[in-house]
C-alpha cells in the first residue's frame, strides 16, 4: 500500500527541486547569502555582467557542479528502475552491466597514456560502451538470465584490466584514478556539462514515453507479450537507453553507486509501481538526493571534500541490507 498519491509526493519534491540547489549553491568554503545567490542568477540569465568574487563563485563554480548533481542523481536513479523493470530483479542498478567498470578501464587507459582534458570522459565513455555492447553480443536474445550474466561476467573481466593497467601505471596515475573511481562533481564546468544533460534529458523523455510497457514487462515477458509489447526489442532498448545515461555521467563524475538501487525503492514504497508518475517522481527524488549528497560530503571534513561515491556507498550498503532482510522475512 503506497503512503502518498503521486500528486502529493510531486507536490512536495517541487519546493525542494527549487530550494535544494539553492542551499547548495550558497553553501561552502566562502557562505554566501541564499537572496544574493538568487540575484546573481538573475544577472547571468538576464545578461547583465558578474559583479565582484561572489558572482564568480556562484555562477562558474557551483552553478555547474550543482547541475551536473541533479542530472547525476536523476539520471542514475531511473536507470536503477527501469533495470530493475526490464530485469524483474529489485537489486538491479546501472552498475549492473559491466557499465562503471568499463568507464574505469577508459579512464586508466587514458591516464595512463598521459591524456588529459577532455581525452579522460572521451576514453571513459567509449569504455562503457563497449562494455555495453558486448554484454548486448553475449546476450542477442535479451533474455534477463543472459543479461544479467552478461554483465558480471564482464565486469569482472574490465575490472581485471583495469587493475592490471594501474599495476604498469605512475603513482600519479594512480592517485587520480582512485579519486575519480570514487566520484566527484568537481570537475564540473560549463564547457562539458552540455553533454551529459543532452544525453540524460534526452533519455529520460524517450523513457518516460515507454513508461506504461515497462509496467506491463514487470508482470512477466509473456504477460507482456498479450498486451501487444514487443519484449525483447524493448528489454535492449532500455538497456541501450540506461548506458548510455549512466556512461555520460560516469564520464564526468566517476563512479558513484547505489543511487540506483536506493531512489526507485524508497519511490514504489511511496506511491507504488503502478503509477504513471514513477519516472518522473524518481528523476526529481534523485536529483534532490544527489544534490543533499554533495553538500554533505562538502561539509563532513571541513576543508577537505569527500568523494560522493563513498558517500552513497555507506547509505546505499546499509539500505542493501535492509532490503536483504526485509525479502528474507517476507519469504519465511
Amino acid at each position: 500500500m503506497s503512503l502518498l498519491k503521486p500528486g502529493q509526493l510531486m507536490l512536495l519534491l517541487l519546493p525542494l527541486l527549487l530550494i535544494s540547489p539553492l542551499v547548495a549553491v550558497a553553501t561552502g568554503a566562502a557562505d554566501i547569502a541564499p537572496y544574493d545567490v538568487a540575484q546573481a542568477i538573475g544577472r547571468a540569465l538576464s545578461g547583465a555582467p558578474a559583479q565582484g568574487l561572489a558572482d564568480r563563485i556562484i555562477i562558474e563554480l557551483r552553478l555547474p557542479r550543482v547541475l551536473l548533481a541533479m542530472l547525476c542523481g536523476a539520471g542514475l536513479a531511473v536507470s536503477g528502475s527501469v533495470l530493475q523493470s526490464v530485469t524483474r530483479n529489485p537489486l538491479a542498478d546501472p552498475y549492473l552491466f559491466g557499465i562503471s567498470a568499463g568507464s574505469t578501464l577508459g579512464a586508466v587507459l587514458a591516464l595512463t597514456l598521459g591524456l588529459a582534458g577532455l581525452g579522460l570522459p572521451v576514453c571513459a565513455f567509449l569504455g562503457s560502451l563497449i562494455a555495453v555492447f558486448v554484454v548486448m553480443v553475449m546476450a542477442r536474445d535479451g533474455q534477463v538470465e543472459g543479461l544479467i550474466l552478461a554483465g558480471v561476467a564482464i565486469s569482472f573481466l574490465l575490472s581485471s584490466l583495469a587493475n592490471l593497467a594501474l599495476y604498469f601505471g605512475d603513482s600519479q596515475a594512480i592517485q587520480a584514478v582512485l579519486f575519480w573511481n570514487l566520484g566527484s562533481f568537481s570537475r564540473a564546468s560549463w564547457g562539458t556539462l552540455w553533454i551529459p544533460a543532452t544525453v540524460v534529458l534526452s533519455a529520460l523523455v524517450i523513457i518516460h514515453q515507454f513508461q506504461r510497457p515497462l509496467q506491463a514487462l514487470m508482470a512477466g515477458d509473456e504477460s507482456a507479450h498479450t498486451q501487444g509489447v514487443a519484449v525483447v526489442p524493448l528489454r535492449l532498448g532500455m538497456l541501450l537507453l540506461t548506458a548510455l545515461i549512466t556512461a555520460s555521467l560516469v564520464a564526468y563524475c566517476g563512479g558513484i553507486g547505489f543511487v540506483g538501487l536506493m531512489v526507485p525503492h524508497i519511490v514504489r514504497m511511496l506511491i507504488g509501481a503502478a503509477s504513471g508518475a514513477t519516472i518522473a517522481a524518481t528523476a526529481a527524488f534523485g536529483a534532490v538526493m544527489m544534490v543533499w549528497v554533495d553538500l554533505l560530503s562538502r561539509q563532513l571534513l571541513g576543508n577537505q571534500e569527500l568523494p560522493v561515491g563513498v558517500v552513497t556507498a555507506i547509505l546505499g550498503s546499509g539500505f542493501f541490507i535492509a532490503l536483504l532482510v526485509n525479502r528474507r522475512r517476507r519469504m519465511a
